[in-house]
């Protein structure tokens, strides 16, 4: 009934298909092959494809560069993606290609079968008129699993209607009275880190490396299903799907399981990772009580205890929330400090509130996520009542924090104290640049400045950046005021101050060099010199024979 091209470079890859796969139980009447990019292409020209499995790695015309030619050429075309655990560079067009399902090497014949079945379905899917709404989404090339996760959220998101809905639940194995369903949360704790060293700041692949691993670890024992959060981009969500079994039995494997995808994932990428783990059902529509508990197992980590990599259960205690937690309480004397350019001051009292926390029973990483969360939004309403523009603020969270360089990772307290005072110094960075925009400038603060800090080097952009204006303007408004030039008048400064200093006759030209922050005693005499037309020692003798 379906002809199925393999589009590989590797010999003994496409034979181990060919012998490993269920062509007859599948309905598969012919399997063609193809040893590269351009024969598949080639191929798929002469013959009519139900089916292609394609090869990430290939030379000339990579699988990527063929995916991106069969999504504008054969949009109908179903395709399984066969790669590598360290060919992640090569698929990212096929993270965004609407392929069936993902392959990696060497291929066995179970993850064999189980994708060339999940192809199979959505080919069936096609020719079946049971369902309008599904042939609809089909015909729109939407992929199995794209509509298995959607099934999946809306359950979550408990806004799935089961009479309407109803030939939707065989795609999750709902219609099986013996399958039960267990969901489990990944929360990356480095991912900004992470993503940034190993994945090229690409989200997705690494979204993708987690969900391969957790695929393949717990397909012994599981039918694994894993997605990104649709609300939350640091976190995945996979359902487990087991065929019978006691509940304790099923915990105690979820348990051992998700130990070896956390190691697995820590081992190849450096992904830490905290997994919170809900209870089993055979009802589908519980799925979303499982997932409330295995959220709520992961914000009850003790971010006190927390050493890396952890796996909890739904049916772990976590301790209720404390009010003490709250920073409202500390917010007005933070904007004093700030207020006042104090920041040193401002960081003192955010430390001293996070001692309450290391000294406190247990502080979660809900509690921490609540923290931070209300610090941000009180920050952002102190800043605009300072005047700062909307436009600087990071006032839609997470992603708008990472936009102003600040990393929200964090898997300890010291990490999330650190987290607080980076968000402190950019707001307090923001209402300074506001407080100097919007006082007016006196330019008798920069001759004040020369006054008492002669003796150090003094370069104009100091002043330029301080109070935001142009050097020019600076130059001139300066001059028109004191009736000097700004590098005039420091060298008048020093001087004047010179004359002074070698009337003491106890000091030797050195030191007094050192003192108006020359280093050099001969480029002090030289500047001495160019001023008053005499060095510094026929200054000092005709002074002393005066």
């Amino acid at each position: 009934m379906y002809r199925v091209l393999i589009i590989d470079d590797e010999e003994p890859l496409r034979e181990a298909i060919r012998i490993l796969g269920d062509w007859k139980g599948l309905g598969v009447t012919e399997v063609l092959e193809a040893t590269d990019g351009k024969m598949g292409l080639a191929m798929l020209a002469e013959h009519k494809i139900d089916l292609a499995m394609v090869d990430m790695k290939m030379p000339e015309l990579n699988g990527a560069e063929l995916l991106q030619i069969i999504e504008r050429q054969y949009p109908d075309l179903l395709t399984i993606v066969i790669s590598g655990y360290n060919d992640f560079e090569y698929t990212r067009q096929a993270i965004r290609s609407k392929v069936v399902d993902y392959l990696l090497k060497p291929v066995n014949r179970h993850d064999l079968n189980q994708s060339l079945r999940k192809a199979i379905d959505v080919l069936d899917a096609k020719r079946k008129k049971d369902s309008e709404f599904i042939n609809r989404n089909i015909t729109l090339n939407m992929s199995l699993p794209r509509l298995k996760e959607k099934v999946y959220i809306s359950i979550i998101e408990r806004s799935f209607k089961s009479q309407t809905n109803e030939a939707f639940l065989p795609l999750i194995g709902a219609d099986d009275s013996s399958n039960r369903f267990t969901a489990v949360v990944l929360r990356v704790l480095n991912l900004e880190q992470i993503r940034k060293s190993r994945f090229h700041e690409d989200t997705d692949l690494l979204h993708f490396a987690v969900a391969n691993v957790m695929n393949e670890i717990t397909s012994d024992h599981f039918a694994a299903f894993s997605f990104a959060s649709p609300k939350q981009e640091r976190e995945l969500i996979a359902i487990l799907t087991m065929k019978g079994g006691y509940p304790e039995d099923i915990a105690y494997r979820s348990m051992h399981q998700m130990n070896k995808v956390t190691a697995t994932l820590k081992e190849l990428f450096g992904i830490v990772v905290a997994a919170g783990i809900g209870h089993s059902s055979a009802d589908a529509m519980q799925i979303a009580s499982s997932y409330e508990a295995a959220k709520a197992a992961i914000n009850g980590v003790d971010l006190l205890k927390l050493k890396g990599a952890i796996v909890t259960s739904g049916s772990d205690k976590a301790a209720a929330p404390k009010d003490n937690q709250s920073l409202t309480s500390r917010i007005l004397m933070i904007r004093s400090a700030l207020e006042s350019g104090n920041i040193h001051n401002a960081k003192s009292i955010l430390s001293e509130y996070v001692k309450k926390w290391r000294s406190s029973e247990r502080f979660s990483i809900g509690e921490a996520d609540r923290a931070r969360h209300e610090f941000v939004i009180l920050l952002n309403d102190m800043a605009l009542e300072l005047g700062v523009v909307p436009e600087v603020l990071p006032l839609s969270g997470d992603h708008a924090l990472r936009e102003i360089g600040i990393s929200t990772d964090y898997a300890s307290v010291e990490q999330f104290e650190r987290l607080l005072i980076d968000i402190l110094d950019y707001y307090s960075e923001q209402i300074r640049k506001s407080q100097m925009t919007n006082q007016p400038f006196d330019v008798g603060d920069i001759k004040a400045y020369i006054d008492n800090h002669y003796f150090e080097e003094i370069k104009i952009s100091m002043f330029s950046d301080k109070y935001f204006l142009s050097r020019e303007y600076l130059m001139k408004l300066f001059k028109q005021q004191f009736g000097f030039g700004i590098h005039e008048y420091v060298q008048k400064v020093r001087m004047d101050k010179a004359k002074e200093l070698l009337g003491d006759s106890n000091l030797k030209i050195q030191d007094i060099s050192e003192m108006l922050g020359y280093k050099d005693k001969n480029y002090f005499s030289k500047a001495f010199r160019n001023y008053y037309s005499v060095s510094p020692t026929e200054y000092r003798a005709s002074n002393a024979e005066g």
